[in-house]
């Protein structure tokens, strides 16, 4: 035995960090807080472990084995949540299948993972009809529906969900195993190129709730996630295991409440029903519910949202303060789990809804636990901590996907030189708080100087007239590029508001030295709506081929 190696007793329990383990918790504090679907339905912690272990056993009767993939289309669920735990728990992957996408890029994905089964809700059937011929490797379909007859589809369906329950044991046997075994996969929605496949292993998941669960209870007052709350995802269950959330508040306890399809009217009467008071989005989420003409009659105050996905514009985050929204950043990316940061602002420099305090929660955050963040140059020299140095944010941390499904070569890039590439510009202050100031591929070269896309998009989200903005970098010929800001205006300020009106607010800024004049955008444009991703991200790429000559 090697020397300080600590000794292990016969018997001893060697304890790897499995999804499963993730229950002992609740079920010892909580068993019967309850898991809230719409007004569909409700079960306690008691009731949705014995519903996991039926899952369990009725894929088992399908055929599932350890290793093998099941996917998911469905909306955020009290059975999604079900096979978050039950499938990894099995020893087989969950693939959760983002359902915004187009049916070849679907297609794709499923074929690029290999299901066994697919589980699908009955709104995504005419998807899966237009490709069955072509999925390759699915031999079984599940139905899942809120209906309790579901009409038979064109695909061959084993069964509806609820009858699978049925058919099995709540007293599945869940083995132990590696604790590397892969949990999960899901694939990137960059807008360039081929879906990526991201992965995660039993192990990451764990450690990556745990810091989760201890970054958000660190804060003495704002931003704190505790026992009592009331936890409502708005992000998707098939993206990024919805930040991680769903683990983190089910190891805890807290009672949840899954909204389904989404709609603003629909999340605010669930907020207001079942006393929500944590949630995350994305902004353009918050910009929907914010904007809802039924907003007045909801009192939001106490209710805490983590925004992710995209920067959160200073002007949005004025909005949600206003409306009694403790409103704050995370940030993270597809392959990192997601979280590595969080906007909490320290205590002695939270100062009500004051510029500071604000400035501070729009920030992309400081690192949670077991994080090592930098901010680097091309030759992965450290930038100074000054709020002004910029670099590319690089990572470690134990939960980081070690590289892309089936796609080596991209892997290598994503971690050269041992540390994962968020391909993101930043700084960080002399407190500690990361700036995420730019993508590398939307940074805007302007008369020799690089322009962050996203500082001018906070400057003209604060202008009263503005709903949304996207800037974007278009070509010139005298100065390599210039920015172009494409904007949708609050109802009733249609045809009231020039570009140089904009151009003369923005000039403000750049007067006081925050931004340079190359900063100011030669072109506005207004719009209906902005181009967004299939996961409500501005998607920057479709908007500047859509508006570069315009």
């Amino acid at each position: 035995m090697l020397p300080n190696v600590v000794e292990r007793a016969k018997n001893a329990y060697d304890y790897p960090l499995l999804i499963k383990q993730l229950w002992h918790t609740p079920l010892a504090i909580a068993p019967d807080r309850e898991i809230v679907y719409r007004d569909l339905a409700r079960h306690t912690y008691r009731e949705t472990r014995d519903r996991i272990g039926q899952l369990a056993s009725g894929l088992s009767k399908l055929g599932v084995k350890h290793g093998d993939t099941v996917a998911v289309m469905d909306w955020d669920s009290h059975r999604y949540l079900e096979c978050f735990f039950a499938v990894p728990m099995m020893g087989a992957v969950l693939q959760t299948v983002n359902v915004r996408l187009n049916p070849e890029q679907i297609l794709y994905t499923l074929n690029h993972a290999g299901p066994k089964v697919l589980l699908v809700n009955s709104e995504f059937v005419p998807i899966v009809e237009s490709i069955k011929d072509r999925i390759e490797t699915v031999e079984k379909y599940v139905l899942i529906s809120d209906a309790p007859h579901a009409e038979q589809a064109a695909i061959p369906l084993e069964c509806e969900y609820e009858i699978l329950l049925l058919s099995g044991s709540a007293n599945y046997d869940f083995p132990d195993f590696d604790e590397n075994t892969r949990a999960t996969t899901f694939y990137t929605t960059g807008t360039t190129g081929l879906p990526k496949g991201v992965y995660f292993s039993h192990r990451q998941l764990v450690l990556h709730t745990l810091a989760e669960s201890v970054a958000m209870a660190m804060p003495s007052t704002h931003c704190r996630v505790h026992s009592d709350d009331v936890y409502m995802p708005i992000t998707p269950m098939f993206h990024v295991h919805a930040w991680g959330m769903p683990y983190t508040a089910t190891m805890v306890g807290l009672k949840q409440v899954y909204p389904g399809r989404y709609s603003p009217e629909g999340l605010l009467e669930l907020k207001a029903r079942e006393g929500v008071t944590f949630s995350h989005c994305v902004p353009t989420i918050l910009h929907m519910v914010l904007t809802n003409p039924k907003i007045d009659s909801y009192d939001l105050t106490g209710w805490k949202i983590i925004i992710g996905g995209s920067a959160l514009p200073t002007g949005l985050a004025e909005a949600a303060i206003a409306r009694g929204i403790d409103v704050f950043t995370g940030y993270g990316m597809s392959e990192t789990c997601p979280i590595l940061t969080l906007a909490q602002v320290k205590t002695e420099l939270l100062n009500g809804a004051d510029d500071k305090a604000i400035g501070l929660r729009v920030k992309a955050g400081m690192p949670i636990p077991l994080v090592d963040l930098r901010i680097v140059d091309h030759d992965m020299n450290d930038a100074a901590h000054d709020g002004k140095a910029t670099g590319e944010i690089v990572v470690r941390a134990p939960w980081l996907t070690q590289g892309y499904f089936k796609n080596p070569e991209a892997s290598e890039t994503l971690w050269a030189g041992g540390y994962l590439h968020t391909n993101d510009i930043g700084n960080i202050d002399s407190h500690g708080y990361v700036q995420v100031t730019d993508r590398l591929k939307d940074v805007i070269k302007t008369g020799g100087e690089w322009v962050s896309s996203l500082e001018i998009e906070d400057i003209i989200s604060q202008h009263p007239a503005v709903s949304e903005v996207a800037v974007i970098g278009v070509k010139d010929d005298k100065w390599g590029e210039r920015p172009k800001a494409v904007i949708v205006l609050k109802s009733g300020h249609n045809g009231t508001l020039a570009a140089d009106d904009i151009k003369a607010f923005i000039k403000t800024y750049s007067d006081r030295g925050i931004i340079s004049k190359f900063g100011i955008p030669q072109d506005i444009v207004f719009v209906e709506a902005l181009i967004k991703t299939s996961v409500g991200k501005l998607n920057k790429k479709a908007l500047r081929e859509a508006y570069q000559s315009e």
